[in-house]
């Protein structure tokens, strides 16, 4: 029997778990997301992206996980998580999370109240109030990276994806939420960032374990297609700023 008072939320969650201490990161957010909420109003169906293909089959508990074939690609896989589920609601994470009581709540009430809202984030107590934004102070409307949308956890309607489809592909890593924040803007989509809502970020855990090589791979290749898509750099500029980096990357001349 249905329980119509039970709302359904997919959780897609993006785990790199090469050590003890990451894999201890995803399950320690696992666990603090399962508490958050009372189950017998908001169910989590929780599908958690592992790259470390080496733990196959392991199974995090109170989730289900994938190991891809497919080489990583933060939207990438983040696409292959949304297409698992189904619910109304998607939620996509970082694995260095940890979720507050009643976080979800909040948030769904935030969507109840403005049927134009399409997309949203939780406060994180630690980071927003660095960037001037105090916690519990409403609901603030707006794009901007880092301040009204965070990357590390952004909550949307399913519905969304029929207007902008799926995440795109191209952006590996960095910059992937400056593309949502700009494909929500050229669709005319309400984000907000909802500060009764709480989800603390542990800052990039896992980035910092990969070494200097990989970092500058996952971030600072990604602006020249930020800016081809976004910028009206051309696509031969593209491919050619691109192979530079790429050869003095090798060179470590960067």
């Amino acid at each position: 029997m249905i329980n119509p008072a039970l709302t359904e939320i997919d959780i897609v969650i993006l785990s790199y778990a090469r050590s003890e201490e990451l894999k201890n990161i995803t399950e320690n957010c696992i666990d603090s997301l399962i508490k958050s909420e009372n189950p017998s109003r908001i169910k989590f169906n929780i599908i958690v992206v592992e790259s470390n293909k080496s733990m196959r089959p392991y199974q995090y508990e109170n989730a289900k996980t994938v190991y891809p074939w497919q080489s990583f690609g933060y939207h990438k896989y983040m696409n292959i998580g949304i297409k698992m589920t189904k619910s109304k609601y998607v939620c996509i994470c970082n694995n260095d999370l940890l979720f507050h009581p009643n976080w979800a709540t909040e948030i769904l009430s935030a969507f109840k109240n403005d049927k134009a809202l399409y997309s949203v984030s939780p406060a994180c107590t630690i980071h927003h109030p660095q960037q001037g934004i105090e916690i519990n102070s409403g609901i603030h409307y707006g794009y901007e990276v880092r301040k009204e949308l965070i990357g590390w956890c952004i909550f949307f309607r399913r519905d969304m994806l029929k207007i902008t489809g799926k995440l795109d592909p191209g952006f590996k890593f960095w910059y992937a939420d400056n593309d949502y924040s700009n494909t929500l803007q050229k669709h005319n989509l309400k984000h907000a960032l909802i500060t009764s809502s709480h989800v603390d970020h542990l800052e990039s855990r896992t980035l910092k374990t990969e070494n200097e090589n990989e970092q500058k791979k996952l971030t600072a290749g990604e602006r020249f297609y930020y800016e081809y898509k976004w910028e009206g750099r051309s696509f031969f500029s593209y491919l050619n700023k691109l192979r530079k980096f790429r050869k003095n990357l090798r060179r470590g001349r960067i």
